[in-house]
């Protein structure tokens, strides 16, 4: 593996990777020819937000497989020109939640004191005893907009101010915010109770612009917002009116539209408190940053681990542990079924039954579908979605949480075409070995593994020693030999009743002996069809 560290880094990030036997890791000072030339042959790549990692860079990198930020924002990345190429972006939300909760509480203590009023008059030689007279955050109530990490970390240090805690965040269990004594508001009654207003929500379309003239109208007069997040969260002129007019007492803001802040209208305003964005900025943040990036960037490389991806929906370790057979399941499936459909794909339909339905199944939805698309290298498990969609085949996904049968997680895939359809259900044995559970409506258990010839005959005596003869003949061994036919109608064009499936494990001794025995299969009159699958072992 090849690491590209293109932003200086902290010794403990740096020996994350070090540790691993055989990796290449590229520090800034070793980067002579430029960026680009590094990336050539570069698995994963490190940045900070100086470096921009645009499409004309990401052009140089054919083999790029993953992108880390350190830090929250991706502005500096080109998402969605890294998910056309497969290459997973993360970053590292939550891992500077303490620093940035500190220093929330600590504007919040230094608007409630005017500390920088106080600071600013002693060093010009005034003592101003008197009109620095402050008031006590406890009793107060504080209003939260969102309750994720860094917004919980807040809560539980205001709950020992003493402070009366109100939050909003629709994507927060109601059992997490009562853990914490958090009464859960609709977002208006945030707005009209809270003494101070703290945000901690990312930008979206949703969340740009939200505190504005409206919101700022609705709130209790005296208010005193906090802004740590994003800069873009707050329509700046509006809350600049605000404060001149004297319905909001003050605001401490670490982050702005534009930074650096330049002729801001700000600078003018005694009662706000500005700091260049160093909520994150402390020394025990930036080396959990760098480690925590470390780590996931490591186990993507080495265990296929999707953490805190901006393109992908992540898991956890423990769920990645669950869902990871499932995963190679799918793909396994997906490449069993490619090329079994007649004319050209336009739809793939998924459906999820038993244990995985309840879960997060968009890495078992990609698996599918580049397993469908095996023989194309463009298309692999983060862009696969991506890419049939541009190609205009429509995706269909249902789930079902209980299975009729023995298994206890099936996973069924339905490839449509103008001129008809082939199916095939599958699930995991024991933990680690896919099975085919049915192909075509047929059941018939087979193994997902290895060389696989899957056949097509007509349900006549003597077809399975003629398979067995010629596989003989060309000294190729069978490991598995499953069977199956339609009885009674059959709902699949292509398998009328009286025709019989047999999916054939064989040891391949060549290449050429393989062929050569397909070709001598598809001679036999009672055979319809042969097709040969590698899936690799597992």
């Amino acid at each position: 593996m090849k690491i590209v560290l293109a932003e200086k880094v902290s010794p403990a990030t740096l020996a994350v990777f070090q540790q691993e036997p055989g990796w290449n890791v590229v520090t800034p000072d070793q980067i002579k020819n430029g960026l680009a030339a590094e990336l050539a042959d570069a698995d994963a790549l490190v940045v900070r937000s100086a470096v921009q990692v645009d499409a004309k860079l990401l052009e140089s990198a054919p083999k790029l497989r993953v992108i880390g930020r350190a830090g929250v924002g991706v502005d500096n990345i080109d998402t969605p020109a890294a998910t056309h190429r497969g290459i997973v972006v993360m970053n590292t939300p939550g891992a500077n939640a303490v620093a940035v909760a500190e220093l929330t509480l600590g504007l919040m203590v230094s608007m409630a004191r005017s500390v920088p009023r106080a600071n600013a008059t002693m060093h010009s030689g005034k003592w101003e005893k008197k009109s620095l007279q402050g008031q006590e955050l406890r009793g107060k109530t504080l209003g939260i907009i969102g309750l994720g990490r860094v917004g919980l970390e807040v809560a539980r240090r205001a709950k020992a101010f003493g402070m009366n805690l109100i939050g909003y965040d629709p994507f927060i269990a109601p059992v997490i915010a009562r853990e914490n004594d958090v009464t859960l508001v609709p977002i208006d009654e945030i707005f009209k109770e809270a003494d101070y207003l703290t945000l901690h929500v990312g930008l979206t379309t949703q969340t740009e612009g939200l505190i504005n003239a409206t919101s700022l109208a609705i709130m209790k007069k005296g208010v005193r917002i906090v802004n740590c997040a994003r800069g873009e969260l707050i329509v700046e002129q509006a809350l600049v009116d605000a404060i001149k007019s004297g319905h909001v007492a003050g605001a401490a803001l670490d982050v702005f539209h534009q930074e650096p802040l330049k002729d801001s209208a700000f600078f003018n305003l005694d009662n706000v408190i500005l700091s260049p964005h160093i909520a994150g900025s402390t020394d025990e943040a930036q080396e959990a940053i760098g480690i925590q990036l470390a780590m996931q960037v490591r186990d993507y490389l080495k265990l296929g681990v999707v953490q805190n991806a901006v393109n992908l929906p992540s898991l956890s370790h423990e769920e990645y542990i669950e869902v990871a057979p499932y995963i190679e399941m799918a793909e396994r499936l997906g490449h069993f079924l490619s090329h079994a459909t007649p004319g050209n794909l336009e739809n793939i339909q998924i459906t999820y039954t038993g244990r995985i339905a309840q879960g997060k199944t968009d890495l078992i939805r990609n698996a599918a579908i580049a397993g469908v698309f095996a023989e194309e290298e463009s298309v692999n498990r983060i862009n696969a979605a991506a890419i049939v969609a541009e190609r205009g085949i429509r995706i269909q996904e249902d789930k079902k949480e209980f299975t009729t049968g023995g298994a206890g997680s099936v996973l069924k895939l339905v490839l449509h075409s103008s001129d008809g359809e082939a199916s095939a259900s599958a699930t995991v044995l024991h933990g680690t070995s896919p099975r085919l559970l049915t192909y075509d409506g047929i059941d018939i258990e087979a193994p997902l593994n290895g060389t696989l010839v899957a056949i097509r005959n007509h349900d006549v005596p003597g077809v399975v020693g003629r398979i067995g003869t010629i596989l003989g003949e060309h000294q190729i061994n069978i490991a598995n030999f499953a069977l199956g036919r339609s009885n009674g109608p059959s709902r699949s064009k292509r398998v009328p009743q009286g025709q019989a499936l047999a999916v054939v494990q064989i040891d391949v001794p060549s290449a050429a002996s393989a062929n050569a025995a397909v070709e001598a299969l598809r001679k036999v009159e009672a055979i319809a069809s042969v097709r040969l699958v590698e899936l690799g072992k597992i």
